[in-house]
């Protein structure tokens, strides 16, 4: 039983304090549906358990409440603490780690990214189609990466996207042009709402 392969479950990261945006991503509408309800349903058709990584103070907020949460576990914030919350939660699994704030992912993107998943090493990552490097926010994370990971923020660093240029990943080549694309300012959620209602068209 040593060797079996660990399942892979869902993480949302929906902690974070929306800054640039002046208002809470997770909240922004798409179709009339919550940014954070859209991907949630979108990795649940693909993972047999989905949580949502959130800070203490936001377990009481109606977008995130009533599904299961990952509560940040440890100082610093940032996606580093939701990953490393996850994998102390659940040791025994793999996490599909996803921003909430992406609104062009497609099935299809996820199961590509399942299918070339590479369990021996601490994650399994698309490659940025803007400068090659590893997409933290749209990775599966093994257990193995908990130790590491953890050292890693103990230094003094925090960005989660480094670790993965230092750490032993699998990267995957873009699938869609557009589909990790994230959303973090007023003006990018109207382009988006553009290009997806000109999609709908």
């Amino acid at each position: 039983m040593s060797d079996a392969i660990p399942s892979v479950y869902g993480l949302i990261l929906a902690g974070g304090s929306s800054t640039r945006m002046r208002r809470d991503k997770a909240s922004l509408e798409y179709a009339g549906e919550p940014q954070l309800d859209r991907v949630f349903a979108l990795a649940r058709r693909h993972l047999p358990e989905v949580y949502v990584s959130v800070r203490a103070d936001q377990t009481g907020d109606r977008l995130r409440a009533g599904r299961p949460l990952v509560v940040d576990a440890f100082d610093g914030g940032g996606p580093i603490v939701g990953i490393r919350s996850a994998l102390a939660l659940r040791p025994d699994v793999a996490w599909l780690v996803l921003a909430c704030d992406l609104p062009f992912l497609s099935d299809e993107v996820l199961r590509h990214l399942l299918r070339e998943r590479a369990p021996q090493g601490v994650a399994t990552a698309y490659r940025s189609r803007y400068d090659g490097l590893p997409e933290p926010l749209c990775a599966i994370w093994e257990p193995g990466a908990a130790a590491p990971l953890a050292s890693w923020q103990s230094a003094g660093r925090s960005c989660p996207r480094k670790f993965l240029v230092n750490h032993p990943v699998k990267l995957i080549e873009p699938l869609e042009a557009r589909a990790l694309d994230n959303v973090n300012t007023p003006e990018e959620y109207q382009e988006a709402l553009a290009v997806l209602d000109h999609g709908a068209g």
